[in-house]
């Protein structure tokens, strides 16, 4: 699942966000922000997207900490 377009992210599981506070409904989902790891790619991609907004002060630190945490999760069961 490399391409997670709009639609496609409304039928992921609320718990394979990085923010799943963020991700309530469908629309929710679909919004960016909320961090979808899906897999192993989308999980290393997210770690990098959070530093980035942590650093524009778009996140709290315990927003990009619990993101953090989520894609190491992730990242750790494929090793």
């Amino acid at each position: 699942m490399s391409d997670l377009r709009s639609k496609n992210r409304a039928h992921i599981s609320r718990k394979n966000f990085g923010l799943p506070e963020k991700a309530q409904t469908p629309e929710a989902k679909k919004e960016s922000g909320n961090y979808p790891m899906p897999d192993r790619t989308h999980a290393s991609n997210a770690k990098a997207r959070a530093k980035q907004q942590l650093k524009k002060g778009n996140l709290t630190r315990a927003e990009y900490e619990k993101i953090v945490k989520k894609a190491d999760r992730i990242l750790d069961k494929g090793a």
